[in-house]
């Protein structure tokens, strides 16, 4: 399973601070409901991937799917701040969170693998294993013909038919092996999957919805500083954490977050040693405050802030069932648009978003960050997972349900003629290996960005 972390269809998150101590970032930032609770519609460009393929004994008749997540930005609130995390430099933390994120995505993986198994075994079709992991086999059990298993590996899952297995008994021509059936049932059954995790993403989402709460996010004029670094400009010259800048050099900034933190910051890079007027609120009181940024490195202006949007956010819980799927909607369509915004951005800019793409390590540090932070990160986490697992996983590439699909569509295409078995084992094999090897790096990178193995070396 691959993330590109908001790319089977999973991006890894790179959640980058929304804030910056050094008044040098751009801003995309995602809103999920305005006061007036409509969707969001702003990007997140994040990725992430989970892999989870059978070991390759297997690989001729078995689901495989990979997952790739963007580095897409949750929003959190923690100790009264507006931010969002670093995805450089990880950090695992508490072994309590550690396990919540990985319950997280091996709940998501069961959901999808039970989405295959399900719609296999209602039409009937032969289904001869059902693993929850990769590896070596810690436990299993046998019912009805079918091998239930966890295996060392708790990231991935697979469903196991028995059309090529050399060791079935079940005759070659049998009408309920999946090869053989119908078209359109084989369809079902490899979009099964992806269908699951959609609905699962909506339940989380409506169950947040009703218990919980939504985060509803209220902008104020001006941009919020949280910190002020010591022996810094900003401190020099006399600006307080807590102020709120509402103008820079006579120009109000706009009530959108992200817009005024982006103009503020182009403000102070443009005019190093020059002093910029800032029109400050503080508590009841109206200021003019002249700050002189100094020179960085790079030729451009920093004052030593931290900067946010001004905003206060609130929770809304739906009162009755009909607000309720009105509110989890919206938030469904908002969080939907973002895993695709991000898997295009990814596709159109490669060479720069490459690195964004993680392994399951990544997503495990992400997901106990979030899980740190708050209960409603924890829901957006899962469905972000769940909705970037069914968007990856329809890409018709090989070793994702998408491929399978297309070579069906291949098969449709040509009156019914399947593509010689050879031929489809050699593009299924290719896109596995390619997964395996993608998913060690991955591993072993992200591994070494751990602030643990940091220390470490």
């Amino acid at each position: 399973m691959l993330l590109n972390l908001p790319s089977s269809s999973f991006s890894v998150i790179k959640l980058a601070n929304l804030k910056s101590p050094f008044s040098d970032f751009s801003v995309k930032s995602r809103t999920h409901f305005s006061k007036s609770l409509s969707s969001s519609s702003s990007s997140s460009s994040s990725s992430s991937s989970l892999w989870h393929s059978p070991p390759s004994s297997e690989l001729s008749f078995k689901n495989r799917h990979q997952i790739f997540w963007d580095k897409t930005k949750i929003r959190c609130r923690r100790n009264g701040d507006f931010r969002l995390w670093a995805f450089a430099g990880m950090d695992i933390g508490s072994a309590q969170s550690v396990l919540e994120a990985a319950a997280v995505l091996t709940a998501i993986i069961v959901v999808h693998e039970s989405g295959h198994f399900l719609a296999a075994c209602l039409q009937g079709i032969h289904v001869s294993k059902f693993a929850i992991g990769f590896g070596p086999i810690l436990a299993k059990f046998n019912k009805n013909n079918v091998e239930y298993s966890i295996r060392a590996f708790p990231l991935g899952g697979f469903v196991g038919f028995p059309d090529n297995d050399p060791e079935s008994d079940i005759p070659v021509d049998d009408e309920n092996l999946l090869k053989n059936r119908p078209i359109l049932d084989r369809v079902l059954v490899i979009s099964a999957g992806v269908i699951a995790n959609i609905i699962f993403a909506y339940i989380i989402i409506l169950v947040q919805v009703s218990s919980v709460g939504l985060p509803v996010q209220e902008p104020f004029p001006g941009v919020l500083v949280p910190e002020v670094l010591t022996l810094s400009a900003a401190s020099r010259d006399g600006l307080l954490p807590g102020d709120v800048i509402l103008a820079v050099n006579g120009n109000e900034l706009p009530n959108l977050g992200s817009t005024a933190v982006s103009d503020l910051v182009e403000a102070i890079k443009r005019s190093p040693n020059r002093t910029v007027l800032l029109k400050v609120e503080r508590g009841n009181q109206d200021l003019e405050i002249g700050v002189t940024p100094d020179k960085s490195f790079d030729g451009t202006g920093r004052i030593g802030v931290q900067l946010s949007p001004n905003v206060k956010i609130s929770k809304v819980v739906a009162k009755n069932f009909l607000e309720a799927f009105n509110y989890s909607r919206k938030e469904f369509l908002g969080l939907s648009y973002n895993v695709l915004d991000s898997l295009k951005q990814t596709f159109l800019n490669f060479s720069q978003s490459a690195s964004k793409v993680s392994g399951p390590v990544a997503i495990i540090a992400v997901g106990a960050e979030v899980a740190r932070s708050n209960i409603d990160g924890l829901y957006q986490f899962a469905a972000v997972l769940n909705i970037n697992l069914a968007v990856i996983n329809l890409l018709p590439l090989p070793a994702l349900d998408g491929g399978s699909l297309a070579l069906i569509l291949i098969e449709a295409v040509r009156g019914g003629r399947k593509l010689p078995l050879e031929l489809e084992q050699r593009i299924m094999s290719s896109g596995v290996m390619f997964v395996v090897l993608l998913g060690l790096f991955l591993i072993i990178r992200d591994t070494l960005n751990l602030e643990f193995i940091k220390d470490l070396l």
